[in-house]
């Protein structure tokens, strides 16, 4: 092989008169190298963005939810009992392997549970109203679980457990504060769906709280309809007792969330039934991924590109070489010899390109990573820079797709120079 690869090397190399095809095989090398380059950059962008959209989701959500059909539930510290109980253990030899390479934990089990109450209401402070998703937690338990995101302006989770004030403690969000025109201290109403039948008509529920704190998750659908208040107070608002309308939990591998809450399904039985995170943000995720691979399809063009430029270039060099070919062939190389040749040749270009691609794209990723010298709005994207994931699996991936496509560019031209016949060369020459 020793032999092939030094003519394929030196077919590289050309010089004089064959200078031509030496520019155009550089151009190859140019054109993979910038279409790895770019595919690396964007599926790091793409992934970036998907990992950072999913640490701000589960930060003020769960990764499992347990409700009951009936609606709220009681005996809470059973159901507790049970769901800390389930763990993954078991799985396929394939799957060890994954979580070795990725890093994940052996072991996929609930590490965390805080029960909740939800209400659908509408905050009024007298200069506006707004609807509002309120959610009733447990003070003690509910920062293990999620997190209500950044106190801008009063007190957080801790002004809960002991408030001394009139009205029972409400935290809403930085654009919901907006809104409602509300601040720390300041009164507020929650007027209940529903209500009492009088003579005159329905009077719906209202109760007051007083706003303790203004807090912001960094998403703006959450800033402007989410609200925390205590969930004594939340039980009360609505007359459950000691019921809760479900549990909440954290598990260890936020990947084995699915099967995880399908083992918690099948232990809790009915009327409990359970949902993961990725199906609480299902059409997001899904719409991601498919932009991820949409994008990987066209950028790969790129490569295809280029690969056509290796085809023609190989084809313009089995086309000047054939007096070559026909004199290695008259002095005892093979068919089989000439076709490596000039595989080779290919492969270089695509190797090379590659090489240089995978060590631009990654070059520009680190820097885009630590400069952030590309400034977006936050206002759409929830980040004011691109956020960058580089995944190892994604590069390899990216390099093997790369090589794999340059090789297929040079099958034709190679078969081709194998194909020549040495008596018809010589004796036209």
């Amino acid at each position: 092989m020793k032999y092939e690869f030094f003519m394929a090397a030196r077919y590289l190399r050309s010089r004089g008169q064959h200078a031509f095809i030496s520019l155009i095989t550089f151009i190859s090398m140019g054109g993979v190298a910038v279409g790895v380059m770019a595919l690396i950059v964007v599926i790091a962008v793409m992934a970036g963005f998907e990992n950072h959209l999913r640490t701000k989701i589960l930060g003020i959500n769960a990764h499992i939810l347990v409700r009951a059909y009936g609606g709220a539930f009681d005996h809470v510290e059973e159901v507790e009992k049970k769901v800390l109980s389930c763990s993954l253990k078991h799985e396929s030899f394939a799957g060890r392997v994954a979580r070795l390479v990725s890093g994940r934990p052996q072991e996929a089990r609930v590490t965390a549970v805080t029960p909740i109450v939800y209400i659908q209401a509408l905050l009024s402070t007298g200069n506006a109203v707004s609807g509002v998703a309120i959610r009733g937690v447990d003070p003690a338990t509910v920062e293990s679980v999620m997190s209500v995101g950044q106190i801008l302006l009063g007190r957080g989770l801790d002004a809960f457990g002991g408030h001394a004030g009139r009205h029972p403690p409400i935290i809403i969000g930085k654009e919901l504060a907006r809104n409602l025109q509300a601040g720390v201290g300041q009164s507020i109403q929650v007027i209940m769906p529903g209500g009492t039948v009088t003579p005159v008509g329905m009077i719906p529920r209202i109760r007051t709280f007083q706003v303790v704190g203004i807090n912001s998750s960094g998403m703006y659908e959450y800033d402007s309809s989410l609200a925390f208040i205590p969930l004594a107070a939340a039980q009360k608002l609505l007359g459950l007792g000691k019921k809760v309308h479900g549990l909440e939990l954290r598990v260890s591998d936020i990947y084995s969330a699915d099967r995880l809450a399908a083992l918690i399904g099948e232990k809790l039985g009915f009327p409990f039934w359970t949902m993961d995170w990725q199906k609480m943000s299902r059409n997001l995720f899904a719409a991601l991924k498919m932009e991820k691979l949409a994008m990987f399809v066209i950028l790969t063009l790129i490569v295809l590109v280029a690969a056509f430029n290796i085809i023609s270039t190989l084809i313009m060099m089995v086309m000047e070489k054939k007096q070559d070919i026909a004199i290695l062939k008259a002095v005892g190389a093979t068919d089989r010899q000439i076709l490596n040749i000039f595989m080779l040749t290919g492969l270089m270009v695509g190797f090379v390109g590659t090489a240089l691609g995978v060590g631009g794209g990654v070059g520009l990723c680190l820097l885009l990573s630590k400069y952030k010298f590309i400034k977006i709005p936050k206002e759409v994207y929830y980040t004011d820079t691109l956020p960058i994931l580089m995944n190892n699996i994604d590069i390899i991936l990216i390099a093997v797709s790369a090589v794999v496509i340059c090789f297929l560019a040079t099958i034709y031209p190679a078969r081709q120079a194998s194909r020549i016949n040495p008596s018809e060369v010589l004796r036209t020459g």
